[in-house]
């Protein structure tokens, strides 16, 4: 491995490892730890990954990637058979900032903090139904998102004060309106209570 990202096991006990920043990979190992195999490569194709950031499984063992690189999620059966991909295409606001750096030119090639909905940390809710939650570095965001992709809303934005993010890195969702978010940029954890009701 070289510089493994996250971890996510299925309902079977096996382990798959996001062998994210050097090896563009996917790694499969059994309830025991043996080896089972691996899939993917360096790419911007179907099944080709640019630096795996985090990764989930549903109910149904199917792999969620955040294929942070390519800003995609990608998502794959056991078997590592690519089943769909799935982009967030939510405009950013005039005038926001990513949470470091300056904010790139119009047209320019932006860098990993300012890459608009590029995911970041996934998480999926438990139960029978299942919910995506996606973090983004820029403009700083998570995203609530049925597991076919369709975005369903949205909350934050960048910053450091209380209900801003500074580089969401992982995302915890044990139901799905409690979130645990952890910030690379503000060393912190900021424990989410949702209201979707009000």
């Amino acid at each position: 491995f070289r510089q493994v990202t996250d971890m996510t096991w299925d309902s079977e006990g096996n382990t798959y490892i996001s062998d994210g920043y050097i090896n563009s990979r996917v790694a499969k190992l059994d309830k025991e730890g043996n080896w089972v195999g691996s899939w993917g490569e360096y790419g911007t194709g179907p099944g080709q990954f640019n630096n795996l950031h985090s990764i989930a499984s549903d109910n149904h063992n199917n792999i969620y990637i955040a294929d942070r690189g390519n800003s995609r999620i990608q998502v794959f059966n056991s078997s590592g058979k690519l089943q769909r991909i799935m982009q967030i295409d939510v405009p950013v606001p005039a005038g926001v900032r990513p949470p470091i750096g300056n904010t790139p030119a119009p047209g320019a090639t932006p860098g990993p903090w300012a890459s608009p909905n590029a995911p970041w940390a996934l998480c999926i809710t438990p139960g029978p139904n299942q919910f995506l939650y996606v973090a983004d570095a820029f403009p700083g965001r998570i995203y609530k998102m049925t597991l076919d992709g369709k975005v369903l809303g949205w909350l934050g934005s960048a910053g450091k004060t209380i209900k801003k993010f500074g580089g969401i890195h992982e995302i915890a969702c044990p139901s799905e309106n409690e979130l645990y978010v952890a910030e690379l940029l503000n060393w912190r954890v900021q424990k989410l209570m949702l209201h979707p009701t009000k």
